[in-house]
């Protein structure tokens, strides 16, 4: 598909631009600034007041002054590095302009005496008398000064007349171009068209145009979020044309498998349950995240759709990030395998030799019915004799685009993704807008809440105490430390220190576990966790995610404070597993202040996950939130995810629409959003048309 040739201009080189040169062309992509339509999306992020006064008397110094002004004299200083003054006069008051390291006949040219000029700048009270140091601007009475002027980001080696030069250049190119907005949603928005749009942003009035509310910002950023949504939307279509393959289950298995288990699944269960069985009884491949919080059985329902393939004749794969999880699935479905009849098995890159030929020769007889693994599962000579759904469980470690490659190798599997991490609604609509979603948002009967307390580590003594009486009593803990060695820079409290000073206190009952022991180390020490030899667990972040020991019904966090909200999440999952009442220790150092009070107050308060994303968004911004360089997440220029949460809804909502009704975006809008497309790098999606 070939640009059209009226953006040729926006897509020439960043040199065809007044002010812009070689070096400049260099460092502009820093910025974001590859082309000359980039300057075009580079927002203001402030801006300069430069309404005229009629004298400094006006203002309070320190401040922005505009002012006009007749020069008096100049008085040049022989001495290196003193200043060279310009006495002015405006209507009520003379002060100085001063200039340093500045030539004489430049200003002098500049600035004669007895001429009226205009100039803005910082004006500034030095031994009570006012100055202005290098005016900003100095002009004739027949130029004009905007009374507001827009601050661009910069980058060493850029200006921000030349950022300012280059914008106006890159506006002069603005093609006429056909409207893709919707007709009615644009005249219920009231947004300016597109060249409006863009000419207002750049030529702010005041503060108030800047926000991110304004009509023309605002229609910018609903653009930049219907584009990327087409583009997400367009990845959906490709995945769904891809499948060829209707699997339906029986039921007769998945009921073996829920006669077996003690309790009955929630609502949110059987709804998630019966949303993916719909999907893989469709002709269309499947595309779906199953999004629960921690401890609302998501493993379940997994199970159960793996289940549906295996009636219907065909295999399943769970597909885990790490062995100790993939290890831990094993050890949770095997009874619910057992009981359905279904042969389930585990291969990670540990299986070597004649073990793993065995697994493999089963695996492609159809032989196993459900394969629960490590990425393993995608080596080559791992066949499948009928694959058709893959669980990948822990959706972080894989972006938007490991996603469209998964698709691309045109297996008609159904893919269905599991993440126990919460994610507010605009960044899942950011994130995963490829993908229909099911939430789990309730948690099974028999768990109990899990109170959580604020102590201050002044009180380890107490704490130790507590602990000791509670595993008299036969309970188990975990304590998680921050840093796994002691560094004489932070005073963390070290896994290997703390675990020396409570294995003195409490005895040998006490195992640790870090992230820098050999693999086998660590499951050994988890091992003996879970089988309740060890009664206190002392450990990093490793178990952050997903390990399950029903026994463990109290976990401190030493040095709460520094931990993240989703990770203090997290970590307090990892209790509550079990039939007894569990507590939740958030150890800080005094005083606590600001965000960290903040955080733990909010962990403290609740244990709704998707109330603790929305706050750690509030707090942490969305890049941070699900940690933008694996996460996949797009970075937007204009919109801001934080504050604009509902034009990402109603993108998502317009442009499956669109192509809904246009799949091939033919139709005089669909040419119209091709134009958005190019103007907004989404050459991914313009592939995708053309593949389609």
């Amino acid at each position: 598909m070939t640009r059209p040739a009226s953006l040729n201009p926006l897509f020439a080189g960043l040199e065809t631009l007044e002010g812009i040169g070689p070096k400049a062309a260099k460092v502009l992509p820093s910025l974001g600034v590859a082309l000359p339509k980039d300057f075009l999306f580079l927002m203001p992020h402030s801006g300069i007041d430069r309404t005229r006064r009629t004298s400094v008397r006006d203002v309070v110094p320190p401040c922005i002054l505009t002012v006009e002004i007749t020069v008096i004299a100049h008085q040049p200083n022989a001495q290196k590095g003193k200043p060279y003054r310009v006495i002015v006069r405006d209507e009520k008051l003379d002060f100085a302009l001063v200039f340093f390291h500045a030539r004489r006949d430049y200003l002098e040219k500049i600035l004669p005496i007895g001429e009226r000029r205009l100039i803005s700048g910082k004006i500034e009270l030095f031994d009570g008398v006012a100055q202005m140091v290098h005016p900003d601007h100095i002009l004739d009475l027949t130029e004009t000064l905007a009374p507001f002027e827009p601050v661009y980001p910069l980058v060493a080696g850029i200006t921000q007349r030349q950022v300012q030069k280059a914008v106006t250049g890159a506006l002069a190119r603005l093609p006429q171009v056909p409207e893709w907005i919707d007709g009615p949603l644009l005249a219920r928005e009231g947004w300016p068209d597109w060249t409006d749009a863009l000419t207002a942003a750049h030529a702010p009035q005041s503060a108030l145009d800047l926000r991110p509310e304004a009509k023309a910002r605002e229609r910018l950023a609903y653009d930049e979020l219907f584009a990327h949504q087409l583009t997400l939307s367009l990845a959906r279509a490709l995945v769904r044309r891809g499948k060829g393959r209707q699997t339906a289950g029986t039921g007769a298995l998945s009921d073996k498998a829920l006669k077996s288990l003690p309790y009955q699944p929630t609502g949110a269960q059987t709804r998630a349950v019966r949303e993916i069985a719909q999907d893989m009884e469709s002709p269309l491949r499947m595309n779906r995240l199953l999004q629960g919080d921690v401890g609302s059985g998501k493993t379940l329902v997994a199970f159960l759709a793996l289940v549906i393939a295996v009636e219907a004749g065909g295999q399943g794969v769970l597909m885990a990030p790490t062995e100790i999880l993939a290890r831990q699935h094993l050890e949770g479905l095997a009874p619910l395998a057992e009981a359905a009849g279904i042969r389930l098995t585990l291969l990670t890159g540990r299986d070597k030799g004649r073990e793993r030929r065995a697994k493999l020769e089963s695996l492609a007889s159809g032989d196993i019915g459900i394969l629960v693994g490590t990425h393993a599962v995608f080596q080559k000579d791992v066949e499948f004799a009928d694959l058709r759904l893959a669980v990948i469980d822990e959706q972080h470690r894989f972006g938007v685009s490991q996603r469209m490659e998964l698709g691309a190798k045109g297996a008609s599997a159904d893919v269905l993704v599991m993440t126990a991490t919460p994610i507010p609604r605009s960044l899942a609509l950011a994130s995963y807008g490829d993908m229909d979603v099911s939430v789990l948002d309730e948690k099974p009967p028999g768990r109990k809440p899990i109170k959580t307390v604020m102590i201050s580590d002044n009180r380890l003594d107490e704490v130790v105490a507590r602990l000791a009486r509670a595993m008299e009593e036969g309970r188990q803990a975990y304590w998680v430390c921050p840093l796994v060695e002691d560094s004489e820079v932070l005073d963390y409290a070290s896994a290997e220190a703390r675990f020396q000073m409570l294995r003195a206190a409490l005895g040998d009952c006490v195992g640790l576990v870090h992230g820098q022991m050999p693999p086998a180390e660590k499951d050994a020490a988890m091992a003996r966790f879970v089988a309740g030899e060890t009664r206190l667990l002392v450990a990093t972040t490793v178990i952050e995610v997903g390990v399950n020991v029903p026994g463990a019904s109290i976990m401190v966090i030493e040095r709460a404070e520094i931990f993240g909200l989703a990770q203090l999440h997290q970590l307090r999952g990892r209790v509550g597993r079990g039939a007894a009442e569990s507590t939740c220790l958030l150890m800080y150092q005094a005083p606590l202040q600001g965000s960290s009070e903040r955080r733990l107050s909010v962990i403290r308060d609740t244990e709704d996950g998707f109330r603790i994303a929305e706050e750690d968004m509030a707090m942490r911004g969305a890049g941070d939130l699900i940690g933008t360089a694996q996460s996949g997440l797009p970075r937007f220029r204009v919109a801001d995810l934080e504050r604009q949460a509902g034009l990402m809804a109603v993108a998502q909502t317009d442009a499956r629409r669109l192509l809904g009704d246009d799949p091939g975006l033919t139709s005089p809008r669909g040419q119209a959003a091709r134009v958005l497309l190019w103007l907004l790098d989404q050459d991914r999606a313009i592939r995708l048309l053309t593949v389609g």
